[in-house]
This record gives C-alpha cells, structure tokens and sequence, in this order.
C-alpha cells in the first residue's frame, strides 16, 4: 500500500483535529465542547451535504448507474446486519449480537463525509447523488436488527415491539429527516439554490467539519476505557468487518462500473457504523441489549480506525482493481 496516502489523509486539518481531540483527553486537558454544540455542527453536516448533493442529482439526472448504485446501497444495508449477527452469535447473545449487526449495517455520515473531504484534497470527483445512497443506507438495517430480535426471542416471552414507534425512530429521525429534506430541496431549487446558499452551506463546510471532528476526537477518546468491555473478539470484529464490508463493497462497486470517486465513498458508506442514529433506536426497542458494546465498537474502534486508515486503504483497494 501507498503510505503516501495515509500521510496524506492524516495530514488533512480535519483528521488532525479529531487527533487534537483524543490527545486533549489522554492528556487530561480540560478541553470540551458544549453539549449543544455538536448537535448544532452535525445537523449543519447533513444539510450541506444533503442539499449539495440534491443539486447534483437534478444535473446528473436518474440514470442506470443511479439506479444500480442505491439498489447495490440498500441491498448491502440489509445483507450486512444478517451475517453479521451470525458472527457475533458465536460470542454473544442475541440481544447485543443483533444491535451491533444492526450497528454495522447502517452508516456514519460524517465517516463519509470526512471520505469526500479526502477526495476533494486528491482532485478525485465524486457524483452528488453518492448523498441519496447515504440516506438509503442509515434506516433498513435498523428494521433488520429487530426482526433478528423476534426471530431468535419468539420462544422466549419478549414483549412486542411497537412497530409504529420503530419505524418513525428509523425513518423520521433527525438525521435521517435532515438528510432527505436537504436533498429533496436541493432537487427542487437547483443550481439557482445553490447559488443562494453556498455561501453557507459550502465556505463554511470544512471549518464546520474540522470542528466537528474535534469533538469526536474527545467523545471517541473518553469510549476507549469501555473496550476493556468488550474483549478482543468484538475489537478484532470492529476492524475486520468494516475491511471485508468495504471489499465487498469495491467488487460490487466495479461491477456496476462506479468511478472512483463513487467507489470510494461506496466502500466507506458499506464499511461505516452508526454510532447514533442506530444507537438511539436500539435502546429504545431492544433495553436488554448492552450500550457499551455497540456504542464503544463503532465509535472508539470503527470510525477512528476508517477515516485514519480506512479511506486510504479502501482508496488503495481502488487503485489496484481499477488498473
């Protein structure tokens, strides 16, 4: 592998930032983010991109590859969670192995997010409409994990979900709701929209990010004392899958015929982990289920390990079978 990569990827300010951000917990700095403030930065996130992304999608228009690229999206959402949980019940019960494969079947967006960035900085393109594959991604898995739930706990006296509460919590999440909406305004406004809104939405991006990625660098620093939890089978889990779900993500992604820039932030999308909105629906809907395993798995191992060694790596994978 091309260290230069790396290098290059860890010497971008955002990823530089989110190591500010661990550091200032290690060195028991008294650094901190308001709780306010995070939630604020993350939602301007999703409009950003959700809106620039509707744009692009009215320019490129619905085509083969469009369609093939959110088919492939939803169809790895679902299929991740369900071998998964095979895995993870080799070591744990069903309650936890079924919301860490659901955790694994969604995505993170800023893990994708901080993807573009590193595209942006190579001069790779990518479409818009990689944002739509994004939205498609984060809910099915959700949905997925519970019906594991039921399968496996039919016999065992489990009370029923309320599924009117499951699927708003899935689909009508603030993110998810956040995403959607900026993309369909972005449809509708265009590049008139655009004009209007970069300002905002654009030149403010990346400072926007970097500071982000500072708060996530302390939020994934203070998780590290619950690995201890989780053992080395679920720390090996948490590098291994998102590796093998990136590989299957890049053969899917060169059979379809994406480009690059698409196939990158595909394998990104395939191998990211929700650490929030799958999260917040899991401790709604299955309580048995242990939050430091699937929280501290995807957000102090995972989401880390991408988008310091992920994104370059997956971006490698890409250069060999592309050639």
């Amino acid at each position: 592998m091309d260290a230069s990569l790396i290098v290059s990827n860890i010497l971008n300010p955002p990823v530089l930032f989110f190591f500010l951000g661990m550091v200032a917990v290690f060195a028991k700095s008294d650094l901190e983010i308001p709780p306010p403030v995070p939630k604020l930065l993350s939602l301007y996130l999703l409009f950003s991109i959700g809106f620039k992304g509707g744009v692009e999608l009215i320019k490129s228009g619905i085509t083969q590859e469009v369609v093939l690229t959110l088919s492939a999206a939803i169809l790895m959402a679902c299929v991740v969670p369900v071998y998964t949980f095979f895995i993870l019940k080799l070591k744990l019960d069903t309650y936890d192995a079924a919301a860490i494969a659901a955790t694994y079947g969604s995505i993170s967006a800023v893990t994708f997010i901080t993807a573009g960035a590193f595209l942006n900085e190579l001069g790779i393109n990518y479409d818009g409409y990689m944002v739509a594959a994004l939205a498609l991604m984060e809910s099915p898995a959700i949905i997925v994990g519970l019906i594991l739930v039921n399968i496996f706990t039919a016999n065992q006296g489990k009370e029923e979900f309320s599924w009117p509460e499951v699927l708003q919590e899935a689909f009508l999440n603030s993110s998810v709701f956040l995403l959607v909406g900026s993309l369909l305004i972005g449809v509708l406004t265009g590049e008139h929209g655009w004009q209007v809104l970069s300002p905002f939405s654009q030149d403010l991006f990346y400072g926007i990010l970097t500071f982000f990625l500072l708060d996530m660098g302390l939020v994934a620093a203070k998780r590290i004392k619950d690995l201890q939890k989780t053992g080395a089978f679920l720390i090996s889990f948490a590098i291994l899958i998102p590796i093998l779900n990136a590989g299957i993500g890049l053969l899917i992604a060169k059979f379809i015929g994406m480009p690059q820039g698409n196939s990158l932030l595909f394998a990104v999308l395939c191998a990211s982990a929700s650490y929030i909105a799958v999260p917040a629906a899991i401790r709604l809907t299955v309580p048995e289920a242990n939050p430091s395993l699937y929280v501290s798995t995807a957000l102090a191992v995972t989401f880390p390990f991408n988008i310091i060694v992920g994104i370059p790596l997956y971006l490698y994978g890409i250069n060999m079978l592309w050639r």
